[in-house]
Formats: C-alpha cells, structure tokens, sequence
C-alpha cells in the first residue's frame, strides 16, 4: 500500500528550526520525486522544494532558498525537510508528495500521492 506521512511539525520561534520527515511505503525514490508543498490559512497550496527520483537533484521555490534543505535517506525511504531561519509567514500546513516521472517542479498537480500534512506554527 502506497503511503506517505509527514512528521516533525510543530511550534516554534521565530528564527527557529524544524526538521520534517517524510516517510514513504509503497514506492521507491529512485523512481519519484518527492515535493514538500504547504497551504497557509486562506491561501492555496503551494509547492516549496523537490528533490528528484535517482540523482537527486533539487529545486527550491525562491522563497525558502537558503533557508531550507531538502534530502533524503534512500536506505530509510524518507525524504527530510530541514527549516531554518524560520519566519511567522511560514506558518502552514506541510505536506509532502510523490510524482513519478517528475523533474525540478513544484506544480502540485504533476504529483499523484499526498500524504496527511504537518502543522508548523511561527510565533512568539
């Protein structure tokens, strides 16, 4: 059974960091690429970062670059999204995906398996 699900949300300061997790069954990163997207309250989801099936290569949305490091653990199947310098506009749902065939985008509907989302809250 195909599944992913997201760990590692949370709150935290401003300037914090958080590591999510995303964990997968059913399926092989050497042959999906895994995307973290996040849906603020009142907005629309929004793709952040991938890390592409076999070499690994990433894509980082402007306005994380710098600040967040995607990776994974092939041995583990799970993909890790490492937050930095975290800001209130952070504050999201995040959720983590999987698109086979995918390369260096964050266009949600080029991903076909989502899993449940990880609350991160930015504040003092």
């Amino acid at each position: 059974q195909l599944q992913l699900v997201e760990s590692g949300g949370g709150l935290v300061q401003p300037g914090g960091s958080l590591r999510l997790s995303c964990a997968a069954s059913g399926l092989s990163l050497d042959y999906h690429t895994i995307g973290w997207f996040r849906q603020a309250p009142g907005k629309e989801r929004v793709g952040i970062v991938c890390i592409n099936s076999g070499d690994g290569t990433t894509y980082y949305d402007y306005s994380v670059k710098g600040r967040f490091t995607i990776s994974r653990d092939n041995a583990k199947n799970t993909v890790y999204l490492q937050m930095n310098s975290l800001r209130p506009a952070d504050t999201a749902v995040y959720y983590c995906a999987a698109g086979f065939g995918v390369v260096s985008t964050v266009m949600a509907t080029q991903y076909d398996y989502w899993g449940q989302g990880t609350q991160v809250t930015v504040s003092s």
